[in-house]
């Protein structure tokens, strides 16, 4: 049975669980990047339209809206450290369920495996956010926030270049036209062992860590407080900031999930770089590597600049991309569109921060609701899917350039507007 200790504030004496959190960044965010191979991959073994293939992200990022709240509870009952233990546990669980999957070759078990896998990179994410943020003092929370970050784009550079050769490797070697019935269905099995495999190896490796900070469950020194409902934290969305912060949330992911899974689709095309699936999913990692080097760079950017203006200014920048993209071809169409991993680097954690300047006592009910904000991610991308079913890829990156938008109106918004004062 869990040991319960409910968690207040997070005693800053123990600067060596920052190394521990930036290692769950890098892991949900190396696992969460998967899908961009895994979505061409599963689209071609199942013959999937595009609006059909992003289900693959509604099953997932639908996790983000209904464990949120859940997960944010567990911390309040067990604490930090104990509920990573079950977020990473659940992701074990995810992983492994994924064998079933392949043995009924079923595209709707695979959407379940991705759903309980993404149920525990939500409870993990509810520790993580606030826990950085709690880590040293709060006029550094954007830049520390941003350099954790940093490490879960190092984590989405790397997974999707070696889950290229292990997922997509023989897409390009088997004309499934000319398979039917059993022989279809043998096909998509023996192909499916191959993501099988894969998530095999992260189980393996999630139980490890999970275990690793079982162990260290005491390490973390945190305040008791009385505990309460869950759902009151929805209360936040009364505060003109934390609301729009929150729809921010909800269209950057959105936004962010529905270009890298369109990326190996888009790369393939004739007219952009005409490459085969494997060669274009190896492309993946630009878009995250980006994103990466835009985080550690944002994190200094941040201490000199007022964070608004920096989110207001990438903002613009994304938008000039995607248009840049939408009308070029070959090289620059395809590299433009990449490069929108750049600037994408820090807006999720200079929102996260700036949404929730001013919420106090009540930032770890805040980062519940803006985790259930992550559920964008399972709306935009089948809607921009359906947009390209109906027109073109080039055409359906209108759906997140509104996004950016948005977001770059918020950027704007909290340049002038002052955080409200903690209750």
């Amino acid at each position: 049975m869990l040991d319960r200790q409910p968690t207040g504030s997070v005693g800053v004496n123990a600067p060596d669980l920052q190394g521990f959190v930036f290692g769950l960044f890098f892991i949900f965010g190396g696992i969460t990047s998967l899908n961009d191979v895994l979505i061409p991959k599963l689209k071609s073994l199942f013959t999937l339209s595009y609006g059909q293939a992003m289900l693959v992200q509604s099953a997932f990022f639908a996790a983000y809206f209904l464990v949120s709240i859940p997960g944010a509870a567990i911390v309040q009952r067990i604490g930090f450290m104990r509920t990573a233990a079950v977020g990473l546990l659940t992701m074990t669980a995810g992983c492994l369920l994924f064998a079933p999957a392949s043995l009924t070759a079923a595209f709707p078990m695979f959407l379940l495996a991705l759903f309980v896998l993404a149920a525990g990179i939500t409870i993990v994410q509810v520790v993580a956010n606030p826990l950085i943020a709690m880590l040293g003092p709060p006029r550094t929370a954007h830049s520390r926030l941003t350099f954790a970050q940093a490490f879960n784009s190092l984590g989405t550079t790397i997974f999707p270049y070696v889950g290229s050769i292990l997922i997509l490797g023989s897409l390009a070697r088997t004309d499934m036209s000319k398979l039917a019935g059993p022989a279809l269905d043998a096909f998509r099995a023996q192909e499916t062992s191959a993501v099988v495999r894969a998530y095999f190896g992260l189980a393996v490796a999630l139980a490890v860590v999970a275990a690793v900070v079982w162990t260290r469950r005491n390490r973390l020194q945190e305040a008791p407080v009385e505990r309460v409902n869950p759902f009151a934290a929805f209360t936040l969305l009364g505060r003109p900031r934390f609301a729009f912060g929150a729809l921010c949330i909800f269209l950057y992911v959105g936004a962010e999930v529905a270009i890298g899974s369109l990326i190996v689709n888009y790369l393939v095309q004739a007219d952009v770089f005409g490459i085969g699936a494997e060669a274009a999913g190896k492309h993946v990692p630009f878009y995250w590597g980006g994103a990466m080097v835009g985080r550690f760079v944002g994190a200094w950017l941040l201490r000199v600049v007022s964070p608004g203006k920096v989110l207001a200014g990438a903002g613009a920048m994304v938008l000039v991309l995607l248009l840049t993209a939408a009308e070029t071809h070959g090289a620059v169409s395809g590299w433009a569109l990449l490069a929108v991993g750049l600037f994408n680097s820090i807006m999720f954690p200079t929102i996260f921060t700036l949404a929730s300047e001013g919420l106090g006592k009540r930032a770890a009910e805040g980062s519940g609701v803006i985790c259930v904000a992550i559920v964008g991610g399972a709306v935009i991308p089948p809607l921009t899917g359906h947009l390209a079913d109906l027109t073109s890829l080039r055409i359906a990156l209108i759906a997140p350039a509104l996004c950016y938008l948005v977001i770059l109106t918020f950027g704007l918004y909290t340049r002038r507007a002052p955080a409200a004062e903690p209750t």
